[in-house]
């Protein structure tokens, strides 16, 4: 059996990898060609960063289409992932990677699985593939906030909602196709949060965002 929390490596998230999507749309704004160039290079570049020792926390939509053809790029992928469901995440699908991937399991049982929240480094960490808000705003110190970690929106800027520093977006899309590690994501939000203490944006203004960058 595997286990949930393994002591070793570093952390790492990620989301929407969408290995096989042969679908222009997608891999086109990745800059990619076609669907092989992308799939050879999420695992060249996973593996540029990734060591077999680390863990991934996976947000979802793993991989689409025929997904025999993704399990090949699956396997050579460095490190442990613990997968969180997307919305393109059949139980059926779920059950044929984690069958023959034994570096990737789920998360938890089918009905929980599609999120987790844990303590990393005295932050609150809620991972989703969905953007969730999950702060209270009117806390005074960093770590009193939950940041919200997703995928899902293909956005190319890292922050669901320019005035919002605590709903990150951890996909592929945003991230040079490479998981992002865990440290980087709590110092570039907690360096958002102070910077945008000074400038006192009220309440109703946290929640306006672009979908295409910033």
């Amino acid at each position: 059996m595997k286990e949930r929390f393994i002591k070793m490596g570093d952390y790492f998230i990620t989301s929407d990898l969408h290995l096989s999507h042969d679908q222009e749309f997608l891999y086109g704004p990745r800059k990619f060609s076609s669907v092989k160039e992308m799939n050879e290079a999420i695992v060249e570049r996973w593996n540029s960063i990734i060591k077999p020792e680390d863990i991934v926390y996976n947000l979802g939509d793993v991989a689409m289409n025929d997904i025999s053809t993704a399990i090949p790029y699956l396997k050579q992928l460095n490190g442990f992932q613990w997968w969180i469901r997307g919305n393109h995440d059949s139980m059926k699908k779920i059950q044929q990677i984690t069958d023959e991937c034994k570096n990737i399991s789920l998360i938890s049982n089918p009905e929980a699985s599609w999120a987790t929240m844990f303590k990393y480094d005295k932050i609150y960490c809620y991972l989703s593939h969905y953007p969730t808000l999950t702060a209270n705003y009117d806390e005074k110190h960093f770590s009193q906030h939950v940041i919200a970690l997703h995928g899902h929106t293909h956005q190319q800027a890292n922050f669901m909602y320019p005035n919002n520093p605590f709903c990150y977006h951890v996909g592929m899309d945003s991230h040079n196709c490479v998981p992002v590690a865990l440290d980087e994501i709590i110092t570039e939000i907690r360096q958002r949060w102070l910077d945008l203490q000074t400038l006192k944006i009220p309440v109703e203004d946290l929640y306006t965002y672009p979908m295409k960058g910033e």
